[in-house]
């Protein structure tokens, strides 16, 4: 998925969140019920590059012209390092229509999120606004 992985690198949440299908399902690695729709799943994202340091992809997973992909990264939030993977499904438009990441270490998963949940207020607004 080198267009997701493009945006990513460089930071453009824009384009992140342009190649994301309306009714995308979004798993997060440190919440049991998983997120629908673009509007939250954006803001996520958006929350997850506020929180995450150094982060970079390590390496892509899969057929490139097929619909599942994974990309392995690794990332640092806090004093904590971690290496998680991007699960990607793309719909027959070529959209984002599923995206779960995980994270390990377990102490790098616990850091993760600490920090998303400082950042859970700030989603909320940006996902209501998003839908207004």
């Amino acid at each position: 998925m080198r267009a997701f992985r493009e945006a990513v690198e460089a930071q453009d949440m824009d384009a992140v969140e342009a190649l994301l299908a309306e009714d995308v399902v979004f798993t997060s690695p440190v919440v049991f019920k998983p997120y629908a729709g673009k509007e939250i799943t954006a803001a996520i994202l958006h929350g997850v590059a506020r929180v995450f340091e150094d982060f970079r992809y390590e390496r892509e997973i899969g057929d490139p012209d097929g619909p599942d992909h994974a990309l392995v990264f690794t990332a640092r939030v806090g004093d904590r390092e971690l290496t998680g993977c991007d699960f990607i499904h793309v719909d027959e438009e070529g959209l984002i229509d599923e995206l779960m990441v995980m994270v390990r270490p377990l102490s790098g998963a616990q850091a993760l999120q600490e920090a998303m949940a400082g950042q859970f207020e700030r989603i909320a607004k940006e996902a209501e606004a998003r839908l207004g």
